[in-house]
């Protein structure tokens, strides 16, 4: 069983949905172990961007980062704005060596990067749930790039 981490942005209504809904396709995966999920990990008891706050953040999720066998990533932009503590995130993970699942449910372009970064590329939240992360499949995205 595979750990991974989940980059994704969470600051609409949106966006929260499709992390959620990806949460649930990782924990109805029988392959998958541990799933961190930045969302689930804010710290209330710290002032939220405070240096305190930002520096716990930051660490927190960076150890995460390196724990993880797996980088599950949400392509989840507006025109060409991609989120950048997820493409951070993702830089990161393949610097790494880790392997990199990017899910994209919005239509447009996917970023050269973040394509050529990931292994496995899927439309839907859901099909994460039939994914088997112990022998992922090699299946890139083939459309156009921006």
């Amino acid at each position: 069983m595979k750990s991974i981490y989940l980059a994704s942005p969470f600051f609409d209504n949106d966006q929260i949905d499709r992390v959620k809904r990806v949460e649930q396709a990782l924990a109805d995966n029988k392959t998958v172990g541990d799933v961190f999920s930045p969302r689930k990990s804010q710290f209330p008891e710290l002032t939220f961007g405070s240096p305190e706050w930002q520096s716990t953040a930051y660490k927190h999720d960076l150890d995460h980062l390196n724990d993880a066998d797996i980088v599950v990533a949400v392509s989840d932009f507006t025109e060409d704005s991609v989120d950048s503590g997820t493409a951070f995130e993702i830089g990161y993970a393949v610097a790494k060596g880790k392997t990199v699942v990017l899910v994209h449910e919005k239509t447009g372009l996917v970023n050269l990067m973040l394509a050529q970064g990931a292994k496995t590329y899927v439309e839907h939240a859901e099909e994460l749930a039939a994914l088997n992360f112990d022998q992922l499949p090699e299946q890139r995205y083939v459309g156009e790039v921006q």
